[in-house]
């Protein structure tokens, strides 16, 4: 009679011995084992509170910052910057909500704010805190930042600012505009293959942009002094 395959006597040792290791190991560490699991479960509290937490502070920080936005858009922007005091202006919404999106988002509004005020140091300082996690935004930042370097005198800075912005965005708008910026700057300061050599990139990737729509005579121009 052939013998059963499920009669495994050593099998069976062998797994009776893993259980009684398990049930030790069990019993001698259970305290630790009890710890381990609370700490996990605390640091799972603790990250959904806190994530709660910045979520409402995020919204606050929205309300706020409404009018500061609407402000910009009228030119206010002394308003825009330190409030009316009924709504925070983008300085005091960066300093109180740092953590979340708005507050981020009201460094970069202060620091257009800056810009458009003349006060070009306080706009690359402030434009240097935004975390520049969208293209868009992030390109316009980086920008910004150019311009303002423009400003103080810094056209070699200005024009490295220009060309980062527009890889930073990589779509057909921002790039093309801060192409034209670099190119311009690189045609003002006699470097004309620079120029060039911009103006024939927007030409080739951005012919649909509004500066691809009109580069031929830019092109011209530059092939004329050069």
């Amino acid at each position: 009679m052939a013998k059963n395959k499920g009669d495994n006597p050593q099998g069976i040792k062998n797994v009776e011995q893993t259980l009684t290791n398990t049930e030790q190991f069990l019993e001698e560490n259970y305290k630790l084992l009890i710890y381990i699991l609370g700490s996990i479960v605390v640091l799972v509290g603790l990250f959904w509170l806190a994530r709660l937490y910045l979520n409402n502070r995020n919204n606050e920080a929205q309300s706020q910052m409404f009018q500061a936005e609407r402000y910009l858009e009228m030119d206010s922007l002394n308003l825009a910057l330190y409030g009316d005091g009924n709504y925070l202006g983008f300085l005091d919404i960066a300093d109180n909500y740092k953590l979340t999106k708005s507050g981020n988002m009201a460094r970069y509004g202060a620091g257009i704010c800056y810009l458009h005020l003349g006060q070009f140091q306080d706009a690359i300082d402030m434009l240097s805190k935004y975390s520049r996690k969208d293209n868009v935004i992030g390109s316009l930042a980086i920008g910004a930042t150019g311009d303002a370097l423009v400003e103080l005198g810094d056209a070699d800075k200005g024009i490295e600012k220009y060309l980062e912005a527009a890889d930073f965005a990589n779509n057909s708008f921002n790039t093309p505009l801060f192409l034209m910026k670099a190119a311009e700057l690189y045609e003002l300061n006699g470097k004309y293959s620079e120029a060039l050599s911009l103006y024939e990139r927007i030409k080739k990737e951005y012919p649909e942009s509004n500066e691809g729509s009109s580069i031929e005579k830019y092109i011209a121009r530059v092939r004329l002094l050069m």
